[in-house]
């Protein structure tokens, strides 16, 4: 009896796998795949500002001015726009925390402002935001009202980058910089107003 069952399992089981391979459509695993991935409709515009990868590597030439993807209405999107967006939540997650904030900062320092001396600036930049932040992007001071890594004073000065500078430390990093070279010519200047003043 024991016999019967397994033979039977067995070409049922055959059975069963010979119909499902019949039925697969290989047409889908030839050709050239699709490069646009389907969306769901109403959704808001979702904006990502320019950023530069963690890992060191030159950032894709659509980051450098940032791109706006409007999803709504659309029934699909680049998957290259895909990508970049997903590459900068990667950023701005890794930027949540010091060491990712401060390799992102050295990035930075590197594409925008490669006149200033990379190894001694960004030791001033460090020295700068450890004590104004510490490099925590949720950092706020109730007394004066300053927030985020480079303790913009009033915050709401951070949307000239993008408004997401609440959240976003790659934002306020970009700021912060741009601050620092507007005013200061280099971190190192804005560290020795720091000293000389409390403040920068």
């Amino acid at each position: 009896m024991n016999k019967i069952f397994r033979s039977t399992k067995l070409v049922l089981s055959t059975a069963f796998f010979i119909v499902f391979i019949g039925s697969v459509d290989t047409t889908y695993a030839q050709g050239a795949f699709d490069q646009f991935v389907s969306v769901p409709n109403n959704l808001p515009a979702l904006t990502v500002a320019p950023e530069t990868p963690v890992d060191g590597t030159k950032p894709l030439e659509a980051l450098d001015n940032g791109i706006t993807l409007d999803l709504n209405g659309v029934a699909s999107v680049d998957a290259n726009a895909i990508a970049l967006v997903s590459m900068a939540a990667r950023q701005v997650e890794a930027a949540k925390k010091p060491k990712g904030a401060k390799a992102i900062a050295k990035q930075i320092i590197e594409e925008k402002y490669p006149k200033w001396d990379n190894k001694t600036q960004v030791t001033c930049l460090t020295k700068l935001w450890n004590g104004e932040s510490h490099w925590n992007y949720q950092a706020h001071n109730y007394r004066s009202g300053a927030h985020g890594i480079p303790q913009a004073l009033p915050a709401v000065k951070m949307e000239i980058i993008s408004t997401d500078w609440r959240t976003n430390p790659v934002t306020q990093i970009k700021w912060g910089l741009s601050y620092i070279k507007a005013r200061y010519k280099t971190p190192c200047n804005a560290l020795w107003k720091k000293h000389r003043s409390n403040y920068y």
